[in-house]
């Protein structure tokens, strides 16, 4: 005969509170034992006194750099000049220097910024126009 799952008696879980209670006053060290009580001092005995450093000393040990604020965005290049970009890179970690692309980007600009209005409109008219925007996709 098979009993129904319904007929049979929930698991009932023994409460053990009252149990831990006890091993825990067990354990615990009271307030007066010896081996809670602090030494005693002497004293006649002087301590060292703790030197104080003032706060604007503290302020002036560390200056904090502000943190950049980093930004993100794409941009739209010819695949030639993309590819030069990464035989850049290439060259450079072949000489020893870790470099990422966009860290040559940004000596690019820091280069730009040296440079005349009428210089970067002379280099401006050596780039071959790009369509602005996202590339279609092609099927």
């Amino acid at each position: 005969m098979t009993k129904n799952l319904n007929d049979l008696p929930l698991p009932t879980r023994k409460t053990t509170a009252p149990r831990q209670k006890k091993v825990l006053a067990a354990l615990s060290p009271t307030v007066a034992s010896p081996e809670v009580m602090l030494p005693e001092v002497a004293l006649d005995q002087e301590a060292a006194p703790i030197a104080a450093v003032p706060a604007a000393e503290k302020k002036k040990d560390k200056p904090k750099a502000k943190k950049q604020k980093l930004v993100r965005d794409s941009f739209t290049m010819p695949e030639a000049e993309y590819e030069a970009l990464a035989e850049m890179k290439k060259t450079c970690i072949k000489a020893g220097v870790a470099v990422k692309k966009s860290e040559l980007l940004r000596v690019a600009v820091s280069l730009l910024r040296k440079m005349d209005v009428a210089q970067i409109e002379q280099a401006l008219g050596t780039l071959t126009p790009v369509k602005a925007g996202r590339p279609s996709k092609q099927k």
